[in-house]
């Protein structure tokens, strides 16, 4: 069994809402795959209290759920007693609430509630039953601790987060567990005892990202190549089969989100609003269209942004999530096709040496150290003042004028601006001449083009580093590398 790891804050927060002298509702949301269930329990199963676990069903009835649920009131208060199910959830709550009464004053009863959203069948006025019961019974009793968990964020933030009925500003504490980050995904793997260097992790990291679900697939004695190839690349293996069950699990119109997804990922630097609308068509548009987005961001699919210097064109939308960004780039086209037949041990490793390769490998790279913003900042020596951000200048067609791209930058207050090139390579990255103009070019665009007069500083973040020479020497004023990643 694995021991929580990197979740400090959180275990802080659930220590506070444990040993509160007041009844507590807590709100737990992220990712599917995250580990927010083996949070709650590993962190209550050693805890003297009595602990009530019930997870909702996919696509079950609401007999089936309360049939669930009362089965598991009978096991926790009742030593395993057959209990008659209530006909609704108002009836079920009363049954919850009467075996809440059974428990000792001094003892602390925590009330689980996992994967909410798919007890809430149609109609079955299932938050209507939680608005009454919490408000009326539940939290005038100070031992009682409820914890309402699910892997739809954006239906937790709506439906109990952000809810404007009776549960309105009824949490007391909530949780959004974000994946690990590399530091947490390196101990994560040190404590299961797989050995694997620097570069072998980040190669991991940029196929499932800090998934500690997916990253308890990984075995021991391979390497990333070697592991890569066996979750991803074989009939029926698990990154294979991974993408639609994620899909299907958290939306209704899983088909919908995924076209939206695979249509943002095309687009290297992002994808504004507007012409993603356009691009749809009437399947996204308006309030529902924003919904859908918003969503896909809730789950961490995807980041929305304003590119610094010009707030009024809109938002941009990018795929930040690494496994998205893989399975779409190189697991859906081998789907579609008789490749999927033929499939060989070695097939990644080959993959490897091709100009794709290097292509999906450096937008990896890049979402990666948009979730590591706080060790680059670090790794510069900058204050928590510096505002990172992106910028991009796509000039008019009846402009002559050069476009470009700035994959980060950091706006800082001490009158400089670092322009940030992100670059993943297998060795030490070579600034030839030909690359030397167009940094030169990119920092006279923007300098020209956002009027700044700020010191402008270049700084490289290449996985393996940069090899030093004339052009390095007189462009570069800093270094990234992988091992910055790795620090907390």
């Amino acid at each position: 069994m694995y021991s929580l790891i990197g979740r400090e804050p959180e275990i802080r927060l659930l220590e506070l809402f444990l040993t509160s002298s007041s009844a507590e509702f807590l709100a737990i949301y992220g990712r599917r795959r995250v580990g927010k269930t083996f949070l709650i329990r590993q962190f209550f199963a050693e805890k003297e209290v009595v602990f009530f676990d019930v997870t909702g069903a996919q696509n079950a009835s609401l007999k089936e759920q309360i049939n669930h649920f009362t089965k598991q009131i009978g096991k926790v208060f009742y030593k395993g007693a057959r209990l008659t199910p209530g006909k609704n959830w108002d009836e079920t709550f009363d049954l919850l609430t009467e075996a809440i009464e059974t428990v000792e004053r001094n003892k602390k009863v925590v009330l689980f509630f996992d994967e909410f959203p798919w007890m809430a069948t149609r109609n079955s006025k299932l938050l209507q039953s939680l608005d009454y019961y919490w408000n009326q019974h539940w939290s005038k009793d100070k031992k009682v601790k409820l914890i309402i968990c699910g892997s739809s964020a954006s239906w937790i933030i709506e439906k109990i987060v952000n809810n404007k009925a009776g549960l309105h500003n009824r949490i007391t504490k909530n949780i959004y567990l974000e994946p690990f980050n590399i530091p947490q995904t390196e101990s994560f793997l040190k404590q299961a005892a797989i050995k694997l260097t620097n570069r072998q992790i980040i190669e991991l990291f940029m196929v499932m990202g800090g998934i500690p679900y997916y990253l308890n697939k990984v075995e021991k004695n391979l390497s990333a190549t070697q592991l890569i190839e066996r979750l991803a690349f074989r009939q029926k293996s698990f990154l294979w089969e991974e993408f639609d069950n994620l899909f299907s699990s958290l939306f209704n119109e899983a088909d919908i989100f995924i076209e939206i997804i695979r249509l943002i990922a095309s687009y290297r630097y992002g994808i504004g609003q507007e012409a993603l609308f356009k691009k749809i068509g009437k399947k996204l548009h308006g309030k529902n269209g924003i919904e859908k987005l918003k969503a896909l961001q809730d789950a961490g699919f995807i980041i929305s942004f304003k590119p610094h210097f010009h707030k009024t064109r809109g938002v941009y939308y990018r795929v930040i999530d690494e496994y998205c960004l893989f399975y779409l780039y190189w697991i859906e086209p081998v789907k579609s096709t008789l490749l999927k037949k033929s499939l060989v041990d070695g097939y990644w490793d080959k993959l490897k040496s091709k100009p794709s390769w290097h292509s999906w490998s450096g937008l990896a790279f890049e979402a990666v150290c948009y979730k590591h913003l706080p060790q680059i900042a670090k790794a510069l020596s900058l204050g928590p003042t510096a505002i990172p951000d992106t910028w991009r200048y796509v000039p008019k067609q009846e402009d002559s004028s050069q476009g470009t791209q700035i994959d980060l930058l950091f706006d800082r207050d001490d009158d400089a601006i670092t322009i940030c090139e992100i670059k993943y390579s297998d060795k030490p990255f070579k600034i030839t001449k030909e690359y030397a103009e167009k940094l030169k070019q990119k920092k006279e665009v923007f300098r020209k083009i956002t009027r700044t007069s700020k010191q402008l500083f270049l700084v490289m973040i290449s996985a393996n580093g940069i090899q030093q020479n004339a052009y390095s020497t007189e462009l570069i004023d800093g270094v990234v590398t992988l091992d910055d990643l790795f620090k907390s």
